[in-house]
């Protein structure tokens, strides 16, 4: 197994906003989180929230310090991930998954003509 570097940016979090301000970590570097765990507390012009881990892994670096205005799609944390060929990964934000799932149902577009 081997390990892959992911950053994670801030993405966009409500309609019109361009930065949010990191108001407080919720991991230090060197710290192991679990996906959908919470990562960082920012503050917007509309309201406050936490965002969650998109994937789990190993802190490497966090990109912007308390109280630091980060604009959306600036690099916010990159994590150490572990890589295994046996099984397929989970997304992250901004990140294509290498291998295509086949849906699982079937869509119809149209009705069906009698």
């Amino acid at each position: 197994m081997a390990e892959d570097n992911t950053t994670f940016t801030l993405p966009d979090l409500g309609e019109g906003l361009v930065e949010a301000t990191v108001l407080e970590w919720q991991v230090a570097v060197g710290d192991l989180i679990e996906r959908n765990a919470p990562l960082v507390e920012v503050e917007t012009t509309k309201s406050a929230v936490v965002i969650p881990s998109p994937t789990a892994g190993r802190v490497v670096a966090l990109h912007a310090e308390e109280d630091e205005a980060v604009p959306v799609g600036a690099p916010l944390v990159t994590f150490a991930v572990t890589v295994s060929d046996e099984s397929p990964q989970a997304g992250i934000v901004g990140k294509v998954p290498t291998e295509e799932a086949r849906p699982a149902r079937r869509v119809r577009l149209k009705p069906p003509a009698d």
